[in-house]
Order: structure tokens, then sequence, then C-alpha cells
């Protein structure tokens, strides 16, 4: 029966279109493909929306219950009112990364024919919610004008694209500083992930040492499930099992669903009860009410939006050029100048999948290199993409379940996809003390100053003064060859007017 169905959808438009043949695949490897690489990146949906409700969303100090003998600022303390409100933008943010994810991933099946993934990208959205809006809103950029900013990104990288500039762009930063970057925004996600508002508690604050191990962690029973996850996933990936990330999840957020323990996310209380009223219908649709069209340009006027701007267009420029061309090279689709059939499409495709996630609420999407997961089952064309894109939208469906997964499942997920982005380190020239050190600036800036943009901007400083020398020499050196050409093209003249003989004299 699979041998006929796979000649039957060979022979059809599908197949013809999809180029099964002309691939050597067949239609049940490139759906298993699918699957694969939908289990190995399923992870995203719980925590991109984990990470982005900690910038408050929409939520304001209006959403708050009032609270007459506490002062302060209700955002930053526990709120029944904000509360709620906080746990609303978390439905939203859930169907906004499962419904982009699957029509990016949708669009690179059906227009570009690759067999990638897409969906909000990590980092970006670290970027996002703890350096341009802040924690519960507290940072430079309101919610609205970062998601401004991340469409106003997903344009620019548009166009870009378009005219065949985004090569020429990422050349631009040096080597180093790219490498770098990955691996610095690796260290920041694994930080946040030891932490206790989005990980497993591990890592608190300190008024002499300024971090330190936190109070009570070793005592914690959230944070000893949250260990057992981290082995878990660990050993998952260790022994090759495909889907380990979301394994480790799963196993830690199933284990914190029984009430009555001490990991129970649904505490005997008023807030508890809500909430697993919420988790027992397991199957709902969720419209997005909060976060789905709060787009504000006006807030760009504010020169504080503009660096964080240019810093997504950098990081998403430079992590999708970089995630395509290395599964294009592991898939066999490059060529020998280093392109890819399809190429042009599929930067478009990334490029307006951002724009619609900004549309929705969330940040960057891009191409997601878990997608490899697929290759190595044998996906080599767009339908592994649209299996991938069938998933996530069955997981729009599942709002009740995902937002049940508590911030100690998430942590070890952070800490782990912040040890994958950490293999780029290697590639750093560490003996050449002029790319090694903006590299390492770069590297331990992002955790230790809690910033993306601080990391990159002082690498990128440092690389500057480093070969400010060089940079004199070559342009010094072009003055002098600017010179030559002028004195040698003088030379020339005149040479050539003193081979002219004069007229001679009329006779008298």
């Amino acid at each position: 029966m699979e041998v006929g169905l796979n000649q039957a959808v060979s022979r059809s438009r599908i197949g013809g279109y999809f180029k099964l043949e002309a691939r050597k695949t067949t239609f049940t490897t490139e759906i298993r493909a699918g699957l694969t690489t939908f289990l190995t990146m399923a992870y995203i949906i719980s925590v991109n929306s984990s990470i982005l409700v900690d910038s408050g969303g929409p939520c304001t100090v209006h959403d708050c219950s009032p609270q007459p003998h506490l002062a302060g600022d209700c955002r930053l303390r526990p709120n029944p009112g904000y509360d709620r409100c906080l746990a609303e933008v978390k439905n939203d943010l859930i169907v906004a990364t499962a419904a982009v994810a699957a029509l990016g991933s949708l669009a690179m099946g059906s227009i570009a024919n690759l067999p990638l993934a897409l969906a909000p990208g990590m980092g970006a959205n670290a970027f996002f919610t703890y350096n341009m809006v802040g924690f519960h809103g507290a940072g430079p950029v309101p919610y609205a004008a970062a998601l401004a900013a991340v469409m106003l990104e997903g344009a620019l990288f548009f166009v870009i694209s378009a005219l065949g500039l985004r090569g020429r762009l990422a050349r631009l930063v040096p080597r180093g500083i790219r490498l770098a970057s990955a691996a610095g925004i690796g260290l920041f996600l694994a930080f946040t992930g030891l932490q206790s508002g989005e990980g497993v508690g591990l890592v608190g604050s300190s008024s002499s040492t300024f971090v330190t191990l936190a109070s009570g962690a070793l005592q914690s029973p959230t944070f000893w499930l949250g260990a057992g996850g981290f082995l878990l996933t660990a050993h998952c990936l260790s022994r090759g099992v495909k889907g380990g990330m979301i394994f480790g999840i799963m196993f830690v957020t199933v284990v914190s669903w029984f009430r009555g323990t001490g990991v129970s996310t649904f505490p005997k209380n008023p807030a508890g009860d809500v909430a697993f009223g919420y988790f027992r219908r397991i199957v709902d649709f969720h419209v997005i009410k909060r976060t789905a069209g709060r787009v504000d340009f006006a807030g760009l006027r504010s020169p504080a939006a503009w660096v964080p701007l240019l810093t997504l267009l950098y990081v998403d420029v430079l992590d999708t050029t970089g995630s395509m061309y290395s599964m294009a090279e592991y898939g066999g689709f490059a060529d020998e100048k280093g392109g890819f059939e399809g190429e042009y499409r599929a930067f478009m495709v990334d490029a307006g999948s951002t724009i619609v996630g900004a549309a929705m609420g969330t940040t960057t999407v891009t191409t997601f290199i878990e997608s490899t997961a697929g290759m190595r089952e044998g996906g080599r064309t767009g339908l592994t993409a649209v299996a991938a894109a069938a998933c996530f939208a069955g997981s729009v469906f599942l709002a009740p379940l995902l937002t049940s997964v508590p911030a100690w499942a998430v942590g070890p997920a952070l800490v782990m996809v912040g040890m994958m982005m950490m293999k780029m380190a290697k590639e750093i020239e560490w003996g050449e003390p002029r790319e090694a050190v903006p590299a390492f600036v770069t590297m331990i800036l992002m955790p230790f100053t809690f910033s993306i943009a601080n990391g990159i901007i002082a690498g990128i400083g440092i690389h500057v003064a480093l070969h400010l020398y060089d940079y004199g020499a070559a342009a010094v050196g072009w003055v002098w060859r600017a010179r030559e050409a002028v004195g040698e093209g003088r030379n020339q003249v005149s040479a050539a007017s003193g081979e002219v003989q004069p007229p001679a004299p009329l006779p008298v």
C-alpha cells in the first residue's frame, strides 16, 4: 500500500510540483520527515510564549486590581487583575506562535519547495522582551512600538532580499563577531533559563556578588524536577532520539499537572482553580484578542527604538542567512557558488513571515536549524515543511494544554538551546587576538549586561579600534596609488604632446 501510494502521488500534479522523483524521495518519506521536524521544534510554542509574556504584552497598570494598601508599581508584584491580563496574553501568544509557524512553514514548502520549517526565533524573542520592552513593560520601548520595530525590520529584510543585498549586508559584520553573537545569545538564553522568572530558579541576585545561588534553590522540589527534565533531554540528545527537547519538556510538564504535590502548576487556591478549570478543557479554539494588531509606528519616533530595530535586523540577517546556507549544504541543495534552488523565494518568505508574526503579536520569524532533523529522515522537498505546518496548525487547538507548561519545564530547554548555540564558538580564530578579543567581549557582555545589543555594539567597536592602523594604512595606500595614477596620466599627456611634430614653415 505504501509503495502504491508513493507511486500514485509521484505521478500526480502534487508530485510533479514538489519534484518528488527529481529529488529522489517519496510522499511517505516527506510526511515522516515533517513530523520529525515538528517534534524537534515544537518546544518553541511554549518557550516563545513564556518568554514574550514576561514583557507584559499590552497589559498596563489600568489592568491592575485596586490595592490601596500597597505602594509601588502594581506590574512588578502579584496582582489579580494584572495576572489575569498576563494569562490572556499568554493564550494569545501561544496561538500566535503556532499560527505563524504554520503559515510560514506552509509558505516555505509550497512557494520555495524547501524542507525548511519556520517559527519565531530564539534570541530575538529574548532581546524583544528583556532589552526592548523590559520585564512587565519596564524597558525603554512600549510593547506596541516594539512590535512596530519588528514589522519594520521584516519589511526592511524583505526589501534587502528582493534587491539581492542580503549576502553583502551579512558580510559587512566581521566573521568573529558573527560567530560570537550566536554563542553570546546562547549564553544569554541559558542564563535566563537558570533564573526563577523563566527557568528553574537556580540563580538569584546578591547585594555583594550581584549573582549567586538562589536562596532555597536546592531545597525546591521544582528545581529538582527541572533538573530531571534537563538530564532526560540531554540523554535523549546524546542517544540521537528525535524530539528529545520536547520529551524533556513533556516529562516535567505532565508531572507538574498533578494537583496536591509540591511541584504542581495548579496550586489549591483561587488562581490555581481557575487555571485547572481551563486546563481540563484540553481542546479549545482561542481567538487572539490582546496582541493582534497592536502595532504602533508612532512609537518609533523615539531614538530609543532605532538601535534595537537595527539590532533585530542584524540578528535576523545573520541568523537566517547562516541557517539557510548551512542547511542547504547539509541537504545537498547548494551549488558551486554557495547558492541553492529556491533561495530568492525562501528569503522573501522568511521576511514576509516576520511581518505577519508582528501583526499577531510575536517576534522575528526565522528558519529553524532543527529542520535538519527532518532532512536526516529523508526530507528533500517542500512537502516536509507542509507536513510540519499541518502539525503546528493542529497545535492552535491545544491552547489549554500549552498554556499549562510551567517555567521549570521551559528553563531546562533554554539551557539546552544555549548549549547548542555555543558550538559556533569553536569556529572563532582564538589564536588571532584581533579576532578573539572582540568576539570574547561580544560573548560575555550579552549575559553579564543582560543585553544582546550591548555585546554586539562593544564587539564591533573593539574590532574597529584594533584595526585602525590597517584602515589608516589602507587609506594612505589608496591616496598614494591615486596620486601615482594622476601623475602617470600627466606624464603620458606630456609625452604625447612632445611626440607631435611642429608644422613645417611656409615658403616665402
